[in-house]
């Protein structure tokens, strides 16, 4: 894999296009396996792009890792959550004792996965932060709640941007080859509800849903809640980094952070879910051409994620119906691209297992 680092041009373009003589050459790599061409539907688009993301005709799927990063949030507080805020911490334990979903997930795919507490609003003991697995890279612990303030400074929101870029930047250290970015925070569907709201400018009632599995009532506060936020924040809104200021929270930050390093490295990195979709819309407001760098891993069941990812122009790659986060979409998802990489670099061609191709047997006829 080439991990040198790739220009990204002001206007938003990476320095090779996909429709450029690299994509060619992986398309046409493909099209000469023993198949009809287009046959395997979206395992041919995978493979194409990761091909030119590596740069590589043979690109590679060894190394896999999911980086799942953790913050308390300010907003909690406001009762958009069925779940009380000092779940964040005990998920954290129990990411690192082995028993979440993603746990179970990265060990049958041969994932590894990294937590990283932004912000987590608890206490660690020593055996903990000994841990070479997890990091903890607070801005603070939890974000404030954004019906009375920002929920973080622009100095907190630059050191959670570089925690997540850390972490891509330690993947290309480590050789990865793949890297997926999951959350844990309780009451983050709102903050990603309001970030999306602001950034995509969708009503708030459009962007909001069950979450952790909230009442009517529940789903309710929580769009009054994003109502509030962005009636109260817009006056001072000029960039779209200040939204992410105003209502972000330190984990979608940090992933916002991994998305754009990770770009400048060509490293592909795996999109989970609903939460770590508004990190990638923070992180395509900050610099466009990342996007090309990025694979979507499914379609939440969250209410709004059909329509963000609709207008953010991405096709997920699943559809399960799930809406967990922890990257547990992204773990799934790196199957397919790992089995996409497998049937552009091992797949015999026409021309090598002698068999004849869709010329041959029109002239056959």
């Amino acid at each position: 894999m080439n991990t040198a680092s790739v220009a990204l041009e002001p206007n938003g373009s990476p320095a090779a296009s996909e429709t450029g003589p690299f994509f060619e050459a992986a398309r046409q790599r493909i099209d000469a396996k023993t198949k009809p061409r287009g046959s395997l539907g979206k395992l041919e688009t995978i493979a194409v792009r990761l091909a030119w993301i590596q740069q590589d005709l043979m690109p590679q799927v060894r190394r896999k890792r999911v980086c799942v990063f953790a913050a308390s949030h300010g907003i909690a507080a406001a009762g958009v959550s069925a779940y009380p805020p000092e779940v964040t911490g005990q998920m954290v334990l129990n990411f690192l004792a082995g028993g979440a979903a993603i746990n179970v997930l990265a060990r049958h795919g041969g994932i590894e996965v990294h937590v990283v507490d932004t912000g987590v609003d608890a206490d660690w003991p020593e055996t903990v932060l000994a841990r070479p697995d997890f990091f903890v890279r607070r801005s603070r612990r939890g974000t404030r709640n954004f019906l009375e303030g920002r929920a973080m400074t622009p100095a907190e929101c630059e050191g959670a941007l570089q925690a997540g870029r850390e972490q891509a930047r330690l993947a290309v250290a480590d050789g990865i080859q793949l890297l997926g970015i999951g959350d844990m925070g309780i009451g983050n569907t709102t903050a990603a509800s309001a970030l999306f709201a602001a950034l995509l400018g969708l009503d708030a009632r459009e962007v909001v849903g069950r979450g952790t599995g909230v009442s009517a009532a529940g789903v309710e506060r929580k769009a009054e809640a994003v109502t509030c936020a962005l009636r109260k924040h817009a006056p001072d809104a000029v960039v779209p980094r200040d939204w992410l200021e105003a209502v972000g929270g330190y984990e979608i930050a940090a992933m916002a952070g991994t998305i754009l390093e990770a770009a400048a490295h060509r490293l592909p990195t795996v999109i989970d879910g609903f939460i770590a979709t508004a990190s990638a819309a923070a992180a395509f407001s900050i610099e466009p051409a990342c996007r090309d760098f990025c694979f979507f891993a499914h379609r939440s069941d969250e209410r709004a994620h059909g329509a963000v990812l609709a207008a953010l122009g991405a096709d997920p790659l699943l559809d399960l119906g799930l809406r967990l986060g922890e990257g547990t979409g992204a773990a799934l998802a790196m199957h397919l691209i790992e089995a996409a990489a497998k049937v552009i670099g091992e797949m015999a061609t026409f021309e090598s297992a002698g068999v004849s191709g869709p010329a041959e047997l029109l002239r056959n006829e």
